[in-house]
């Protein structure tokens, strides 16, 4: 049973998109972010946003899951600082911003609580900052 776990575990680890599902993840991106900023002219589209959001995390994601063309153990390790480093950034990002808000929002005497913010946001931040990381640390060890 151990063993078969294991294997599973492995499995779900190494699991990868092929290179081709990072064009199909930038468009699914692009186009989400498009008809985001569309919607903001449409009255009455209030009920499309989180469906909006849902489509641009699953961009995002099916980019941060595709191979690179050449993808070696090198590339391994690249991937797996970026997500280290974006999940610690979304913790920072998590505990700091909504201090800031509160910080602003009595700067410029509003009556405002502290607040938490939403799942997209910080899905959308994690993804981002993983993604621009891969990029930079593959720019810089090239």
């Amino acid at each position: 049973i151990c063993e078969r776990e294991r294997s599973h575990l492995e499995k779900m680890n190494k699991f990868q998109l092929g290179n081709q599902y990072k064009k199909i993840g930038i468009i699914i991106a692009i186009g989400s972010f498009v008809l985001m900023i569309a919607r903001k002219y449409v009255e009455d589209s209030e009920w499309v946003k989180p469906i909006l959001h849902g489509v641009l995390l699953l961009g995002l994601l099916i980019v941060s899951l595709s191979k690179e063309k050449q993808e070696d153990e090198f590339i391994d390790s690249l991937r797996s600082q970026s997500y280290r480093l974006a999940f610690l950034m979304a913790i920072v990002y998590s505990l700091v911003q909504p201090l800031i808000n509160y910080g602003v929002a009595t700067l410029f005497n509003q009556d405002d609580e502290l607040q938490g913010f939403s799942y997209f946001q910080v899905l959308f931040f994690m993804l981002i900052v993983q993604l621009m990381f891969f990029l930079q640390l593959k720019r810089m060890n090239k």
